[in-house]
């Protein structure tokens, strides 16, 4: 199998904002949010543009330091990102979502990475802020989740206990269905880019495995221990009504 990934023009590379066009004038003729989701379509451009120059810099410089502040920034962009929907509480919450997210996070990311890979050195930039990535954003999708069912629930008056109960499954949906999904509905990004870099399918699929097992792990740790930590400020929120 060859080895080399296609270059992607920038002629070709636009090609693929056509679809994109298309729905922008559908948000437009139906009167809807087509503002948000041109600054969405931007934004993702910029974003992922400048990441490429700035990863290219930061595999360059084989620092240690280096990819554990970028880890620390993706925790902490991460953390406040999950909070969104709970502005009201979003600075009380935050050092919570920070704490659940890089401790339940962390720990699946140090032992895929030390124990099931055995990067060398440890910090291995082009394979560290990848897996750090995948985990951190996963973790802050759960946690957003549960974070919005809770605060609604709490608000209804629910119990404390049932409510985080009812948080904590409605925020494993997502993670549960692409467990049943991939592979037969669809192939993950990782997977998708091995295989286009002519990466064998078998060895492929043992990577995605790990990627699964982690991504499970890291939002059920840091989803159930960020239940626990705002346990006090969701109570109070309740109480108040």
């Amino acid at each position: 199998m060859s080895s080399a990934i296609q270059i992607i023009p920038p002629i070709n590379l636009a090609l693929a904002f056509i679809p994109v066009m298309a729905v922008l004038f559908i948000l437009y003729k139906w009167s809807l949010d087509a503002k948000n989701a041109i600054y969405s379509v931007l934004r993702m451009l910029v974003q992922l543009l400048l990441v490429g120059y700035v990863l290219t810099s930061i595999f360059a410089a084989d620092s240690a330091w280096l990819v554990v502040l970028v880890m620390l920034v993706m925790v902490s962009a991460s953390s406040w990102i999950a909070l969104g929907t709970i502005k009201a509480h979003r600075l009380q919450l935050f050092r919570h979502a920070f704490i659940a997210i890089i401790t339940g996070g962390g720990l699946t990311l140090a032992l895929v990475t030390q124990g099931v890979i055995t990067l060398d050195p440890w910090f291995q930039p082009q394979y560290m802020i990848p897996l750090a990535g995948m985990i951190f954003s996963n973790s802050m999708n759960s946690v957003s989740l549960a974070a919005e069912r809770l605060h609604a629930e709490v608000m209804r008056e629910v119990p404390y206990d049932q409510a985080r109960t009812i948080a904590y499954q409605a925020a494993f949906i997502p993670v549960v269905n692409t467990m049943f999904a991939v592979g037969l509905v669809a192939l993950p990004g990782m997977m998708t880019g091995q295989i286009l870099s002519g990466v064998s399918p078998i060895t492929v699929a043992h990577y995605q495995i790990v990627v699964m097992c982690m991504i499970f792990g890291s939002t059920g740790l840091s989803t159930a221990y960020f239940l626990v930590l705002t346990k006090p400020i969701f109570s109070k929120i309740s109480n108040n009504g």
